[in-house]
């Protein structure tokens, strides 16, 4: 597990990235773009105080729909060592997060394992994984005893949805993969209770596997087919399961213009309907409002700087 000849991610472009960039477009530096408290996750991610969430620069998928572009492929983000980032893990437990929220770091997966063993002595809250769920088992089964929560995608089942919008038609044969090694790593999700002063309790998750699925634009069959999937290949009772209807084009796509717009209470609905009838209700359903610019928080780097 190294940068000298990259293999982190199922792109396996092997080059030496302490020379150049890889395909995830990023050195042997991490690079981040804001470190802070973030209230949009899911309720037993979130909390009351918020998750200590960092989001790093680059990604090895390309989403034509993404997001989080600026940093994902805009290449924005500030550099920082080792210990800078260990340090930002201790202040975000400092502000009161509830766990520590890896957004989309497996490009920088040795740097955050240094990281991790410099301050795991002092740090007592879960780290989360948030990933794009395309991931190699390898990579999985290296963050064993490192990663708390696994939070991944799992974006698409047809190989030509996820060649067309994310350039990656061996997607679900890799997301796959990986998806059953996380659970098979952390087990039946463990939840425990929080009460924070005037306010009602609320369980945080301390362990466990949450797989994310967002409905696109006209992709419902997929989002139907793959849930199927998850029900006759998942063993029951070991994950959660998250669907999300919170799809926003941020921009005209000239390439893919059937995600030009949101999706419809009738796609979402029928998709939520397919979960329940498969009796997949161990989770969270959005609600349409989701789909709003504000949730995407502001790569502003914030929480990079120590405070004076």
């Amino acid at each position: 597990m190294n940068y000298h000849a990259c293999h982190l991610c199922p792109r396996m472009c092997g080059v030496d990235r302490t020379v150049t960039t890889g395909y995830c477009g990023q050195s042997d530096t991490v690079r981040a773009a804001r470190a802070a408290l973030h209230m949009w996750e899911e309720p037993c991610i979130s909390g009351v105080h918020g998750s200590g969430t960092v989001f790093f620069s680059g990604c090895t998928l390309r989403c034509c729909f993404c997001q989080n572009s600026d940093i994902s492929t805009g290449g924005f983000g500030k550099e920082l060592t080792v210990s800078q980032l260990s340090d930002i893990f201790l202040r975000l437990q400092d502000q009161g997060a509830h766990n520590i929220n890896l957004v989309t770091a497996t490009q920088f997966l040795p740097s955050i394992v240094k990281a991790l063993d410099l301050c795991r002595h002092k740090l007592f809250i879960p780290v989360v994984y948030n990933c794009g769920g395309y991931e190699s088992v390898e990579t999985v089964q290296a963050l064993d005893g490192y990663v708390d929560i696994w939070l991944p995608d799992l974006k698409y089942m047809d190989s030509r949805i996820s060649a067309r919008y994310s350039q990656a038609p061996d997607y679900f044969e890799h997301a796959s993969r990986a998806v059953k090694a996380m659970i098979r790593q952390t087990g039946t999700p463990v939840l425990r209770e929080f009460i924070a002063p005037g306010k009602p309790a609320v369980l945080l998750i301390e362990k466990g596997v949450i797989i994310r699925h967002m409905v696109l634009p006209g992709q419902k069959e997929d989002s139907i087919a793959l849930l199927h999937w998850i029900s006759e290949n998942l063993p029951a009772g070991q994950f959660y399961i998250s669907l999300m209807s919170q799809y926003t084009p941020y921009r005209q796509n000239p390439d893919c213009p059937e995600l030009n717009r949101r999706i419809t209470t009738c796609e979402y609905q029928k998709t939520v309907d397919a979960a329940l009838d498969l009796g997949l209700d161990m989770g969270f359903m959005q609600k349409r409002s989701s789909a709003k610019e504000e949730y995407t928080p502001p790569f502003n780097l914030e929480g990079l700087e120590p405070e004076e």
